[in-house]
C-alpha cells in the first residue's frame, strides 16, 4: 500500500515558500509536494528510480528535479527554513542529514597502496 502525504502541512508550510517558482522551459512542473513526496519515497524504501510509483509522475521527472534541487541549492534552502523555524532543535536537525558514499569512488591507488606498474586487472 501506498502512503500519501507524506510532507506534514506544518512542514510543507516552512519549505514551500523556499522552492522555485517556475522559471524552467518546456512543460509546466508536477505539483512540487507530490515530487517531494516521491523523492522522499525512493530514499525512505532505498528502490531504483525506475520503481518509483506511477502515483508520483514520471520517474524521471522526479529524478530530473532532485538532480536540479541538489545543483542549485534548494535543499539548502529547505533545510535553513526549517531549521530557523526550530533553532531549539538545530542538533537533532542535523541528525537527519546523510550522505549517499555510492558518489565517492576511488581508484584503487587513491587508498596509499603502491604502484608497481600493474593495476592487477584481468589483462595483466
Amino acid at each position: 500500500m501506498l502512503r500519501a502525504d507524506e510532507i506534514p502541512d506544518e512542514l510543507w508550510e516552512l519549505i514551500e515558500p523556499v522552492l522555485p517558482a517556475g522559471g524552467h522551459q518546456g512543460r509546466p512542473w508536477n505539483d512540487h509536494r507530490l515530487t517531494l513526496e516521491g523523492i522522499s519515497w525512493r530514499f525512505r524504501t532505498g528502490s531504483p528510480w525506475r520503481d518509483l510509483p506511477e502515483h508520483f509522475g514520471a520517474w524521471q521527472s522526479v529524478w530530473e528535479r532532485h538532480r536540479r534541487w541538489s545543483d542549485d541549492g534548494t535543499y539548502l534552502r529547505m533545510f535553513a527554513a526549517v531549521r530557523a523555524a526550530a533553532p531549539e532543535r538545530d542538533e537533532q536537525l542535523r541528525s537527519l542529514l546523510s550522505v549517499d558514499s555510492t558518489i565517492a569512488r576511488a581508484h584503487q591507488h587513491s587508498a596509499g597502496a603502491r604502484h608497481e606498474g600493474h593495476t592487477g586487472g584481468p589483462v595483466e
